[in-house]
């Protein structure tokens, strides 16, 4: 395993990714992606390939997910993303867990930030929407500097915050996100209940892997010796399963 630069549970700034890691909207922004290539006559992406996108910032992502998305119909194409996405709810929930889990930490005195795809707009309604705001000392957004896999949102929050990357932990379920922290030189929790499979978390080389959040809570509040062992996931819990740090399977 690589050596990481700081423990989970030691770490001076928690940064969470917000789509597939703290809120269930996987599902909603794939369908949302391939309903709008429909609408545009465009070749349908698969699932699989709409969820691979997903963490990076918008445009980046729609030109990756339908390659042939011609730079005309790309103001038409996020007008339709926006509409599926919020015809089809369009409201962020938190996974079952996460919310108690983030107050514990705060209650802790532990401190979060979040580095997320989605614009500042649609952050700051995802706030409001899940209550979770006030939770987070600071947030970056894909529109208000480069995306991932780029270094700049952690580098960004450094500055803010005063606090060095390389006593951060990155807590994302793509290897954007992954890709983001290693360049940082930031350590990463890979979270295997959300956009990538396990086997694309484990290729972008986190320092750990969960598979639920009860692990989550587990290896953030208490460290990797309290997940030495595979345990069944709790009742509920995405992803159950046990955990494993990165290179043990």
């Amino acid at each position: 395993m690589t050596q990481a630069r700081c423990l989970p549970h030691q770490a001076a700034l928690l940064v969470f990714d917000w789509d597939g890691t703290v809120v269930d909207s996987i599902h909603s922004i794939a369908a949302a992606i391939q309903l709008s290539a429909a609408d545009l006559g465009l070749p349908v992406p698969t699932e699989e390939r709409a969820r691979h996108v997903i963490g990076l910032g918008l445009g980046e992502a729609l030109q990756l997910a339908v390659p042939s998305l011609p730079a005309s119909q790309m103001q038409a194409f996020v007008a339709r993303y926006r509409y599926h996405y919020f015809a089809g709810d369009g409201i962020d929930r938190p996974f079952d867990g996460m919310a108690d889990l983030l107050e514990s930490l705060v209650g802790a005195g532990r401190s979060l930030a979040v580095a997320t795809g989605k614009s500042r707009a649609g952050l700051e309604r995802a706030f409001d929407n899940t209550r979770l705001g006030p939770l987070f000392i600071a947030s970056r957004c894909a529109d208000e500097g480069r995306p991932k896999p780029h270094p700049w949102m952690l580098e960004s929050l450094a500055e803010e915050t005063g606090v060095a990357t390389s006593a951060m932990i990155m807590i994302g379920d793509t290897s954007h996100d992954i890709g983001m922290a290693r360049a940082a030189g930031s350590a990463a929790v890979g979270v295997a209940y959300g956009a990538h499979d396990r086997t694309a978390i484990d290729q972008a080389g986190p320092d750990w892997v969960v598979e639920s959040i009860a692990e989550m809570r587990l290896l953030l509040e208490r460290g990797p010796a309290a997940l030495a062992a595979p345990r069944p996931g709790a009742e509920g819990d995405p992803g159950g399963g046990g955990f494993a740090p990165r290179g043990s399977r």
